[in-house]
């Protein structure tokens, strides 16, 4: 594993990527039986006739399971993981059968502590993109990192 990435490590600008990663149909009947049982997620005929989505559609929340593995292999060496502290989050666009997901994260703000000289918090947005390149979830998350210690 490489070397721990503290706050004084982070600018911004700084970007991070991951993937890709496939989605299956299965997957995202799993998925939806468990966690989000509507029959867009769930019934592949009933959701050809959906208003919005018009076939089989991932649920959000499996967006966003699919999206933290991808997290941390492009910035699980982040000092102390990946805290985080409360953010936005949007999905613009439907996950399908097929789609293929990778991650891109940037740095929008860095802010050490007033309060906390031993950690601060860094702005990120993670855009998830299908295989054309299409944001189907953004998160723009603050999370917590340390800043690096005294030798």
């Amino acid at each position: 594993m490489s070397e721990p990435i503290y706050l004084d490590d982070l600018t911004v600008g700084r970007r991070f990527t991951a993937g890709p990663v496939t989605v299956t149909e299965a997957e995202i009947i799993d998925f939806a039986s468990r966690y989000d049982p509507q029959p867009f997620h769930t019934d592949p005929e009933a959701a050809k006739s959906h208003p919005l989505f018009q076939g089989l559609a991932a649920s959000g929340w499996h967006t966003a399971a699919l999206t933290m593995p991808l997290v941390l292999e492009a910035a699980g060496n982040i000092a102390g993981g990946i805290i985080g502290g409360g953010g936005e989050l949007q999905w613009p666009r439907p996950v399908r059968p097929g789609d293929s997901l990778s991650l891109e994260i940037e740095v929008l703000e860095v802010t050490p502590s007033r309060s906390r000289p031993d950690r601060g918090t860094a702005l990120m947005r993670n855009r998830t993109l299908n295989q054309r390149g299409e944001d189907v979830q953004v998160f723009t998350v603050r999370i917590v990192v340390p800043r690096r210690p005294a030798s």
